[in-house]
């Protein structure tokens, strides 16, 4: 393995739980290959542990061949590299994005702000819509609650205009108005 190499995360490895996933998976193949050269011959065999998608795509990615030590060692300090130094950035929507989305977020992220980026998704449904994005020290909330809470005296100043004086607010041309019928008094016609 050449000295340089410059360690591709595929963007199928999203969060700091993918790494920790595929740095077992590949101890569990190392240990393998250390117990197969300490067997004896007359025993039977273990099988190969059995590799996740995601360990084949960064197999791939990094055009890796398991069977050699050097390979399978360069992963692993790698994947211990990674796991210490990437920026990780926690993303909470109001609902669980599909991903496909995270997928997409997480491949402009590594493109634009850090090859090794790592991303954290989280639920918190009182947002409304938007997302709210923390790093280790900044929030960005880009929420429907937050835009709310930012125009609250706009809105405040609306209502109270509306309640002083209904006939100063100006509505929609398309939004049609119903006049309150006083309550007839006696039988029905």
């Amino acid at each position: 393995m050449e000295p340089n190499r410059q360690f591709v995360v595929p963007v199928s490895v999203v969060s700091p739980t993918d790494v920790a996933r595929l740095k077992r998976e590949i101890e569990s193949v190392d240990e393998f290959f250390r117990q197969s050269e300490i067997r004896a011959g007359g025993e039977p065999s273990a099988h190969m542990p059995q590799m996740s998608k995601l360990m084949d795509q960064l197999i791939a990615a990094n055009q890796l061949n398991l069977l050699q030590e050097e390979d399978r060692q360069w992963i692993v300090d790698s994947l211990v590299q990674l796991d210490a130094s990437a920026p990780v950035l926690h993303i909470s929507f109001s609902v669980d994005p599909p991903g496909s989305h995270v997928r997409k977020i997480v491949s402009w992220l590594r493109e634009n702000v850090d090859p090794g980026v790592l991303v954290t998704v989280g639920l918190q449904p009182n947002i409304g819509a938007g997302c709210v994005v923390r790093t280790t020290n900044k929030i960005f909330d880009m929420s429907l609650r937050e835009f709310f809470a930012s125009k609250r005296s706009f809105f405040v100043k609306k209502l109270h205009d509306a309640i002083s004086d209904p006939d100063s607010v100006e509505l929609p041309a398309n939004a049609q108005v119903q006049q309150e019928q006083p309550a007839q008094q006696g039988a029905p016609a």
